[in-house]
């Protein structure tokens, strides 16, 4: 039995399947007699206090700003190791998924607004089916691991991390409120700590993690969103030591089973909880539910490809060796898997204020889309790599 499950965590598409087995829990938690006990469970009061600082959240709270933010620093390290020496650090690696994920954010974004144009207060919603899920779209493409070209997968992560960044300005720029001066000055001094631990190559992780703490707890009181404080202080994690040490890869591989494993989970259980009492075929044809799936089936296939196709016929970029457009298309169908990304987007873009309707189509606008994608994705993709796997062999 231990060696069946220290087989199952080995697996590339671990991280994905306990998504999904989350993300199911959840749903059946909400629409069965346990549904009180479900939200009562994630309504649950969780208060910190240090002398006169307290910081006072529900526990759904303390997952969406807490442990995401530990997600987010994950994404700070991915995104700083492919800059400097992976699949983005050099131009003519980068231009190719950059156009991709930048079609790929634009186009779901202007499928929502054509949608939902009429109801003005569904506009907060534009930016939920701009994102895709790294962890779910690799864990489907490794299903077919042994098919699918090795540039195919570099192309999806790296596509996928320029996406993480845009989603990373988006709430930045469009959901931060009530800032507050003074906890901004407090995250400011954090941050130019953070960057004197890098510039003096302090390697004792330690270190970064207690000035760390510091400047999630001051971004969360300043009112920009507390993930941001993890973005920046992976990207003040070194990449190496003055001897040789690698505090990056080191933090990176410390905090990845935690992620993938406990936090992605978690935070799928705390969100995917769709009751569907009181849902009917009117409101399953609604235009908030449909802005979204639409925005993810039709928006992130399109856009990932159209600008994909388009910057190599017009010269800007070059189609990756052993890889062709039909790959390039399943692919981006993949994209269209939002999951983790678009239910925190619709968090942001949609609080409790909005209602309970609201909320409840989003997170199944945002399940149907993904759901969709998915299983498409998957097939088109094993269709469009046999030959690989050809030869391969």
């Amino acid at each position: 039995m231990l060696s069946l499950i220290q087989r199952f965590f080995k697996l590339e598409s671990a991280g994905g399947i306990l998504l999904f087995l989350a993300a199911l829990i959840a749903i059946l938690f909400a629409n069965s007699p346990l549904n009180s006990v479900y939200h009562d469970f994630l309504n649950l009061p969780v208060s910190i206090q240090i002398g006169s600082f307290s910081i006072n959240k529900t526990l759904i709270h303390w997952i969406n700003d807490g442990f995401m933010a530990v997600f987010f620093v994950l994404v700070g390290l991915e995104v700083k190791r492919e800059l400097l020496e992976g699949s983005l650090s050099r131009y003519q690696q980068a231009i190719f998924p950059a156009f991709a994920a930048v079609g790929g954010m634009i186009v779901p974004a202007l499928v929502y607004i054509f949608i939902a144009r009429q109801d003005p207060t569904l506009a907060n919603g534009w930016a939920i089916p701009m994102a895709t899920d790294i962890a779910f779209a690799l864990g489907v493409m490794a299903l077919l691991s042994k098919q699918v070209p090795l540039p195919l997968k570099i192309f999806l992560l790296a596509l996928a991390i320029i996406d993480d960044l845009g989603a990373i300005v988006v709430i930045a720029l469009f959901f931060s409120h009530g800032l507050s001066i003074q906890a901004l000055i407090f995250a400011a001094i954090t941050i130019v700590l953070l960057i004197a631990l890098n510039r003096f190559k302090v390697t004792a992780l330690c270190a970064y993690m207690v000035v760390g703490a510091i400047l999630w707890a001051s971004v969360l009181k300043s009112g920009v969103h507390a993930t941001l404080a993890g973005v920046i202080i992976g990207f003040c994690i070194p990449l190496k030591g003055e001897k040789g040490e690698t505090p990056l890869d080191d933090f990176e591989h410390l905090l990845a089973p935690w992620t993938s494993f406990l936090i992605l989970p978690l935070f799928a259980f705390a969100n995917a909880g769709v009751s569907f009492e009181g849902l009917d075929f009117s409101m399953i044809t609604s235009p908030l539910l449909l802005a979204i799936a639409l925005g993810l089936i039709i928006g992130k296939p399109v856009g990932v490809f159209g600008f994909s196709y388009l910057s190599v016929k017009l010269g800007i970029a070059k189609l990756p060796e052993n890889i062709n457009f039909k790959q390039i298309f399943a692919v981006a169908i993949l994209c269209g898997i939002g999951f983790t990304m678009s239910m925190f987007l619709a968090s942001l873009a949609f609080d409790a204020n909005a209602g309970e309707s609201v909320n409840s189509l989003s997170r199944l606008g945002i399940l149907l889309g993904s759901t969709f994608s998915a299983i498409v994705g998957y097939f088109f993709l094993k269709q469009t790599t046999k030959t690989s796997s050809f030869l391969k062999k």
